[in-house]
């Protein structure tokens, strides 16, 4: 209430009475007011030094993270390179037909733009591994409170720390930090996110973390995980499925279906009750997927072209050579091989039957793949059980099987086997073998000459007893024997399993097509399972006489002609102190004076040799680096004959070059190489058609770029005598009953350690090696013509079915002629000047030899099995057939008939070319 002011009377009155002391207010007593205004001076002097050690610790604070984030930032990674990031994209190779022939990559990655993947599977990642992903900026401070609450609330427990990176902190880590688990890495990976989040959309950004995150069985990303766990591509997989792919990222070890099936399931369960929460998908379609079963599916490669393996490899190898190792695993290149699907088959057949049939010949048994000892009631009961704890051998072929003993007779014997099926357990089968089968399964004599084998068994206890597991092919159904590979021709007239083993032989063969250089088929060898090893490629053999063709080219160019005789006689060379060196034909003869024709055709090492001596080693040197059949051959007289080292796919270049009239063909395994996005890298050279984009209507004109590295008459007068060698020569088994021109040469090299055809038709070039990786004998007179020619017949009677008879197209400048000596009529190509059947004096003919008294060529390097030089050779023969320095055979004698020269060392090691 209001309280009036005093009055006049009151205040004076005041005034003038007489002065008391006041009375004492209440209140503290003297003193306490100095002590109360000293407390709260104190305090405020605390509260104010206080909150300027709060200041000081914030600019301090301030100052120290300036400098943490200076730290922590200065080298971080660019991410300006996400903007534009090209992933690791595995590269394909595809035969000609389209059909796959190879995946190279060090990952398996599968790409696919976020415009590709389905919703439900990001909602799944999203809804396990960041919620809050669309609402952040790359850190999630909710999930990291929320982790270091559960994290202390479980620290007495010992349980690992619960991760709060978000999907843009995974992203850097993975692509940009790596996965060190310090204190470092975390403030980095965070300083990351946040730059992610500001330059990348969340888009890109989690198009980036699906394609790159690891989810376990070497699958990088979503797609590929697609296919490595449920074998469906991305698109198909059900809510399930993409939960468990959502699943994997804490640990997809751990949480691996086929490992861990009921961790991989409860994991899987938990994902779609967070899908549920986040309202990805109903509480219901979480239910449903959850009470389906997890039931993986392996990833099953795509059908690989069959039997490309080394076809691939050497691929491979070409692309590293031409891209790097990077851009050919991770590049994403498209790669279209010049690989014929078909040919590349019967390539493949026809040399494992071909290796098959020598090593049933000359191979011999060498018994069961494993013994099992059991009794025969345990045999009979348990024979199944038994069988498959036993591995397959690399090598056994996909049509054969492995076979249990169960009981044998003197004349048959109880096998049985397993029968795969798809999807389904394997069905046991049991057959019958009988003794006549396994006619072939002979031992090896021990200490005999090679190829040498025992007595045909007299009862299958000589081959196999009950308890050994044993290689067999199944009789296919209803057509008897399998037709995989038939080597033995009773296989396929009974319904009976055949006895088969691996060869130890080895074998190699390449196809192309001359007018290109495109190699059709490549095979390296029995088996890729068994060795990697390219013997098509990689195995430097020497050719043999399968070299000489490029001898008589050399002369040939020179002027000498096909009906051109020399002295088929005892050849010696002075070694000095090494000795002589005395080379011999395969036939141990001497047929005195002999065209060249017939020499070729019957493949007379002292008749070549006297050639190259001619006519100059030098010379034969050059047209071996020309054809690329040797980069640095040896100009010495056994090179001649084969004794250098060349490859067969080097061999099939010189022999297409051949075939096209002395055009370079260049043997080539790849028509085009693409880039990810399908610009072309690279493009085989050779035939051109710059008129085809003139005019569409005009017929085109084909310009061949290829450089002519040899004279087309001389070539021709070559083929036209090689047409011979198949007709009626040492190579008669090649061309048997294909009934078109084919022109071919045998080669076997000295020990028989190599055994070669080489030939080819106006349209297709094809070479054939056989022999063992580390040298070695053959067997007595198993020569090209005996073991290769056979396995080129049968591949080319398959490759040539459906192809036109066509003729070898004489160049302009050549006549071709027959004519006549005292053996045999002959056809051959002479040139302008030259006289059919006309033979010139010796001193008429082109020499590049070392004169008599003239200095030897360099030795020989030991490789050359120190055996060959360049010194002049006697027994040089005229035009007329005389001989300058040899004795020649005795009037009335024939060659045949003259002993042998006499040994001086080493006389016929390695001689070259032996037939």
């Amino acid at each position: 209430m209001p309280i009036d002011p005093p009055s006049p009377r009151e205040r004076l009155g005041a005034a003038s009475a007489p002065s008391r002391p006041p009375a004492s207010p209440p209140g503290p007593r003297p003193g306490q007011g100095g002590a109360r205004r000293f407390l709260a001076r104190w305090l405020g002097r605390l509260v104010g030094a206080l909150a300027g050690l709060v200041v000081l610790a914030g600019l301090a604070a301030l100052v120290v993270a300036y400098g943490a984030y200076r730290h922590y930032t200065a080298d971080l990674p660019d991410i300006n390179g996400l903007k534009n990031y090209q992933p690791p994209v595995m590269s394909r190779v595809f035969a000609g037909d389209g059909s796959l022939l190879a995946e190279l990559a060090n990952e398996r990655r599968i790409y696919t733009p976020f415009t590709a993947i389905p919703a439900i599977v990001a909602e799944a990642f999203i809804s396990a591994e960041d919620q809050n992903f669309w609402t952040h900026r790359g850190v999630d401070p909710l999930a990291i409170l929320r982790a270091a609450v559960t994290d202390i609330g479980h620290l007495h427990e010992g349980r690992r720390p619960i991760g709060a990176s978000t999907i843009t902190q995974q992203l850097a880590k993975n692509m940009l930090l790596g996965n060190e688990p310090t204190l470092g890495r975390k403030i980095r990976e965070a300083i990351l996110a946040l730059r992610i989040d500001q330059s990348l959309s969340k888009q890109r950004v989690l198009e980036l973390y699906l394609n790159e995150i690891y989810l376990g069985q070497q699958s990088y990303g979503v797609a590929a995980a697609a296919e490595a766990y449920f074998n469906k591509p991305l698109d198909e997989l059900t809510l399930a499925e993409a939960a468990m792919l959502a699943a994997l990222p804490k640990a997809p070890n751990n949480y691996n279906p086929f490992r861990f099936p009921e961790a991989a399931r409860a994991r899987r369960d938990w994902v779609l009750e967070r899908m549920a929460e986040t309202h990805a998908v109903t509480i219901a379609q979480a239910r449903a997927a959850q009470a389906e079963p997890l039931v993986p599916h392996g990833y099953r490669h795509p059908d690989f072209t069959p039997g490309g393996e080394y076809f691939a490899d050497e691929v491979k190898r070409e692309l590293i050579a031409r891209f790097g190792a990077d851009d050919t695993s991770e590049g994403g290149l498209m790669v279209r091989a010049s690989l014929d699907a078909p040919l590349q088959q019967a390539a493949e057949e026809t040399l494992r039957a071909g290796l098959m049939a020598y090593d049933r010949a000359h191979g011999g048994w060498r018994g069961a793949v494993a013994h099992l000892p059991a009794s025969a009631a345990e045999l009979r009961r348990d024979w199944a059980g038994k069988l498959a704890s036993v591995p397959a051998p690399p090598g056994m072929l996909p049509g054969w099987r492995l076979a249990m003993v169960i009981e044998e007779t003197d004349g048959a014997a109880r096998l049985s086997w397993l029968e795969p099926a798809p999807d389904t357990l394997a069905t046991p089968e049991t057959g019958t073998i009988l003794l006549a089968d396994c006619a072939w399964a002979r031992p090896k004599i021990a200490n005999a000459p090679a190829g040498t084998l025992g007595p045909a068994p007299r009862r299958l206890r000589d081959v196999f007893v009950p308890g050994d597991v044993v290689m067999i092919e199944p009789p296919a159904p209803n057509q008897g024997a399998s037709s995989q590979t038939a080597p033995n021709p009773s296989a396929a007239k009974v319904a009976r399993p055949q006895l088969r083993q691996i060869p130890e032989v080895e074998g190699a063969l390449v196809s192309l097509d001359p007018r290109t250089g495109r190699v059709l088929a490549l095979v390296g060898g029995w088996s890729h399972a068994i060795s990697q090893f390219d013997r098509a490629t990689q195995a430097n053999r020497q050719p043999g006489s399968a070299f000489k063709p490029f001898v008589y080219l050399t002369a040939m160019e020179q002027g000498i002609s096909p009906s051109q005789r020399f002295l088929d006689a005892p050849f010696v060379v002075d070694l000095g102190e090494k000795g002589k060196w005395r080379p011999n034909n395969y036939e141990m003869d001497f047929n005195g004076p002999m065209p060249l024709h017939e020499a070729l055709q019957h493949s007379r090492n002292l008749v070549t040799l006297r050639v190259a001596d001619q006519i100059g080693m030098a010379a034969v040197a050059r047209t071996a680096a020309a054809f690329h059949i040797a980069d640095d051959m040896p100009p010495v007289l056994p090179a001649a004959i084969g004794a250098i080292e060349t490859t067969a796919l080097r061999l099939a270049g010189a022999y297409a070059t051949l075939d096209e009239g002395g055009r370079e063909v260049i043997p080539s395994l790849i028509d085009s190489v693409q880039d990810r996005d399908g610009h072309i890298l690279w493009r085989a050279p050779g035939l051109g058609c710059e008129s085809c984009a003139d005019d569409p209507a005009q017929a085109p004109l084909l310009d061949d770029q290829r450089p002519a590295i040899a004279d087309p008459q001389s070539v021709f007068q070559v083929v036209t005598m090689m047409q011979d060698v198949v007709q009626r020569g040492t190579g008669t088994r090649a061309g048997k009953g294909l009934e078109r021109p084919i022109a071919g040469k045998t080669g076997t090299t000295q020990d028989y350690d190599d055994a070669w055809f080489a030939g080819f038709t106006p349209d297709l070039v094809t070479i054939v090696w056989v022999g063992f990786d580390q040298p070695a004998d053959l067997g007595r007179n198993q020569t090209g013509g005996e073991l290769a020619a056979p396995i080129w017949h049968d591949f080319m009677a398959i490759a040539l079915k459906d192809h036109p008879v066509l003729p070898f197209v004489a160049p302009p400048g050549v006549t071709l002629a027959s004519w006549s000596d005292a053996t045999q009529s002959m056809t051959d190509a002479f040139k302008d000047g030259q006289e059919p059947g006309a033979s010139l004096p010796f001193g008429s003919l082109p020499t590049g030899g070392v004169p008599p008294g003239g200095v030897p060529a360099a030795n020989p390097p030991d490789s050359v099995a120190g055996s060959s030089p360049g010194a002049p050779a006697s027994g040089q023969a005229d035009g007329n057939g005389a001989t300058a320095g040899a004795t020649p055979p005795a009037e009335g004698a024939s060659a045949a008939a003259q002993p042998h020269p006499p040994a001086g060392g080493d006389s016929d090691k390695a001689m070259g070319g032996l037939y």
